[in-house]
């Protein structure tokens, strides 16, 4: 008899980082997650969406209910997606102006986080960017998305030995094991909220 091995099932993740700095290391994150996903966590598609072209939310810039294209097009993204990944740096004990301003847009009505299943990664000084996780946790309960809460990724960048290359990308064999489990975690979470 010939045994049948299911798949997992496949979710969309869209991954949004809170710097436009090309070799932040909060990007390396998100990169480092891509390949995690393709090579090691079954059933899982993320996706990078640049936040940099969204212009600064501005009411004015909405004309008879449209939304500028930069924004329609980030905001179909996010809609299209199973969960969201962020990878949030901490700027002065907060998220970033270009991830609230992201978060802002995507929230104005219809707002398409509600429902969805999130994962915060970090990376930075001395707490890794844990205040602004926890900023950003705040932020989602008003806009209805549902994080993970284990496991927590933090992780001080310039503690040794050395977890990102010179151009950004995450080296840290220990650092990658523990965000192969936040995405482990993200899978099977989304799955319960779909009840799937």
């Amino acid at each position: 008899m010939e045994s049948t091995v299911l798949a997992s099932p496949v979710i969309k993740v869209a991954a949004i980082c809170g710097s436009i700095r090309k070799a932040s290391f909060n990007r390396g994150l998100l990169r480092s997650a891509i390949e995690i996903s393709k090579q090691s966590v079954n059933g899982m598609q993320i996706e990078l969406i640049d936040v940099s072209p969204l212009p600064m939310i501005n009411t004015d810039l909405v004309v008879d209910g449209r939304f500028p294209p930069a924004v329609e097009a980030f905001r179909q993204k996010v809609l299209e997606s199973d969960s969201i990944l962020f990878a949030s740096p901490e700027y002065n004990y907060s998220v970033t102006p270009p991830l609230k301003n992201a978060i802002d847009w995507a929230s104005r009505p219809p707002n398409v986080w509600a429902g969805k299943a999130a994962a915060i990664v970090s990376a930075g000084g001395d707490s890794g960017g844990g205040r602004a996780q926890y900023h950003l946790r705040q932020i989602g309960v008003f806009i209805d998305l549902h994080f993970i809460n284990k496991p927590e990724f933090v992780l001080n960048a310039f503690q040794p030995p050395t977890k990102f290359d010179g151009e950004g990308n995450l080296v840290d064999p220990e650092a990658k094991e523990k965000l192969k489990q936040v995405l482990q975690a993200l899978h099977k979470f989304t799955l319960r909220l779909q009840g799937r």
